[in-house]
């Protein structure tokens, strides 16, 4: 079956996302000892998982819930004991330059783009995260003239399950849910968000550890499965 519209998940989808979150860590970590910290991994992790528990506790359906910023901001007060503004700055530039340095894209997408252009569908990417640092990784992969449309969390307001994400691209796109198929590595928030709305979904997981049909709510259950992005060109275009 063909598409007008194809809506893809970013992160974990388009690229692997465990790499980059392991050298954005690490930039972290020496961008921290830089300052003074005298930490080690364990107590780094320790001080990162702290401010990431806090931000997801208070923020955990906003864009926000994401911001490794705030992550370092919150872990650096618990850790200190006192605000530490230039220090979480540092780690948070430090994190993203990092995890940006480590993207590649996985393989097929580049075809997969060609060969959706070539039948005429739009191509949005339908994304939970901050806007800023979303767009970077688009320029980072080298993809962000093949992409017809962002859409964030932060734009809309509301995170993925939420139908927001996905109307608002169906709206720019002109296109209806019967007409497009979602794109995703997330069972919760790709899948779920898109089944609901009435969208054909596609489970791809770029590390490729995709849960079983049977583990899956019929929420959760893709229309289509990928063991490869490339396997796309059959279903979509």
């Amino acid at each position: 079956m063909s598409y007008e519209a194809v809506l893809f998940d970013l992160d974990n989808t388009l690229y692997p996302y465990a790499p980059c979150n392991e050298a954005g860590k690490r930039a972290a970590l020496d961008a921290l000892r830089q300052h003074g910290y005298e930490l080690d991994r364990e107590a780094f992790d320790e001080l990162y998982a702290a401010g990431r528990r806090e931000a997801k506790r208070e923020t955990r359906t906003t864009a926000a819930s994401h911001n490794r910023h705030v992550y370092f901001k919150r872990g650096l007060y618990r850790h200190a004991g006192e605000p530490d503004p230039a220090s979480a700055l540092a780690a948070g530039d430090a994190y993203w330059n990092g995890y940006l340095s480590a993207m590649s894209l996985c393989d097929g997408v580049e075809a997969v783009l060609d060969a959706l252009d070539a039948a005429g569908a739009d191509v949005a990417v339908v994304t939970n995260l901050t806007t800023r640092v979303q767009l970077r990784k688009l320029v980072r992969l080298g993809i962000d003239d093949r992409i017809d449309l962002l859409v964030t969390s932060e734009e809309v307001g509301r995170e993925k399950p939420s139908a927001l994400p996905f109307t608002a691209a169906l709206a720019e796109l002109d296109r209806r849910p019967s007409e497009a198929l979602a794109v995703g590595d997330n069972v919760e928030t790709d899948l779920a968000g898109a089944n609901a709305l009435g969208l054909d979904s596609a489970l791809f997981v770029a590390d490729g550890d995709a849960p079983a049909d049977a583990d899956l709510s019929a929420q959760q259950r893709p229309d289509h499965r990928l063991d490869a992005l490339a396997d796309l060109t059959e279903v979509a275009a």
